[in-house]
C-alpha cells in the first residue's frame, strides 16, 4: 500500500501537470497548424 502511495505522490503530480500543459497547447497547436496550411494560398 505505501509503494502505491510513493508511486502516485512521485509520478501523479507531473503527468498531471504534463497533462494539463498538453491541454493548454493543444489549441495554439492547431491554430498554428491551419495557418501553415493556408500560407501557401495566401503567397499566390
Amino acid at each position: 500500500m505505501e509503494t502505491w502511495l510513493s508511486l502516485v505522490t512521485d509520478v501523479g503530480f507531473p503527468a498531471a501537470v504534463t497533462f494539463y500543459l498538453l491541454h493548454r497547447i493543444e489549441g495554439k497547436l492547431n491554430t498554428l497548424i491551419e495557418s501553415i496550411h493556408a500560407l501557401p494560398g495566401k503567397l499566390k
